[in-house]
C-alpha cells in the first residue's frame, strides 16, 4: 500500500512523446515561449484561471503562484516538455490529493498548440494516470472542466472517463462570473481498460 508522503511527492514520469518534471521558476521563458507559439495564446489559456503571460516576468509570476500552491498542498503542478528535444510544451497538474480517500484530480493542463493531436497530451494522461493507479493504488480520479468547454469535455470523454455530473457555482471564472463545472472521473475498477485504450491509441 503507498504511504501518504508517495501521494505528495512528484516523482518525474517519461514516456516516448513526453517527459513530466515538477514545474521550477526557471521554466519562465519556455512557459512564456509556449504559450505563444503559433499563435496560440487565448485560445490555449481560454477556459483557464490565467490569462496568456505578455512576458517572461508574468510567466514567471505564474509559475510562484503555481509553486505557492505547491507549498500549500493544493495543487502539485508539472512542467511538460517535448521528451526528444526537451522543449517546455505545457504544464499539467495533480489537485485535490486525498490519500485517505484514495483520490485525486488531473487538471490545470494546457498545451501549446503545436502540439495538439500528436499524441502528447493522451500520453500525458498515460503517465498521470499510471502513475496514480499503478504505483500510488488510487481508487478514483477525477476531472473538472468548464461547462461551455466542450473541446475539454471531449477530450475527457475520449480517455473513458465517466460522466458524473455538473457541480453548480463550483469555480470563479477571471470575468468574475460562476462556473459550473462537468465532473468525470476514473477509478480503479475502469483503469485496466483505459490503460489499454490509451495505449492503443499511442500505437496509432
Amino acid at each position: 500500500m503507498s504511504t501518504p508522503d508517495q501521494w505528495y511527492a512528484q516523482p518525474i514520469l517519461t514516456g516516448r512523446l513526453v517527459r513530466l518534471r515538477p514545474m521550477v521558476a526557471e521554466d519562465a521563458s519556455g512557459y512564456f515561449e509556449a504559450s505563444r507559439a503559433d499563435g496560440a495564446g487565448s485560445e490555449v489559456f481560454r477556459w483557464l484561471a490565467l490569462t496568456p503571460p505578455p512576458d517572461v516576468e508574468t510567466a514567471e509570476v505564474q509559475i510562484l503562484a503555481a509553486l505557492a500552491a505547491r507549498a500549500r498542498g493544493e495543487r502539485f503542478a508539472y512542467a511538460q516538455l517535448d521528451a526528444v528535444s526537451g522543449e517546455f510544451i505545457g504544464t499539467t497538474s495533480y489537485y485535490e490529493v486525498d490519500p485517505d480517500r484514495r483520490a485525486l484530480g488531473v487538471g490545470h493542463t494546457w498545451l501549446t498548440r503545436t502540439r495538439w493531436r500528436r499524441g502528447h497530451n493522451t500520453e500525458s494522461k498515460l503517465l498521470m494516470l499510471s502513475h496514480a493507479f499503478t504505483r500510488l493504488e488510487a481508487a478514483r480520479v477525477v476531472f473538472h472542466t468548464d461547462i461551455f468547454n466542450t473541446r475539454s469535455q471531449a477530450a475527457i470523454e475520449r480517455l473513458g472517463a465517466v460522466k458524473e455530473g455538473v457541480i453548480r457555482k463550483h469555480r470563479i471564472r477571471l470575468d468574475g462570473s460562476w462556473r459550473d463545472s462537468v465532473q468525470y472521473s476514473i477509478t480503479d475498477d475502469d483503469w485496466p481498460q483505459v490503460q489499454a485504450k490509451l495505449t492503443d491509441a499511442l500505437l496509432r
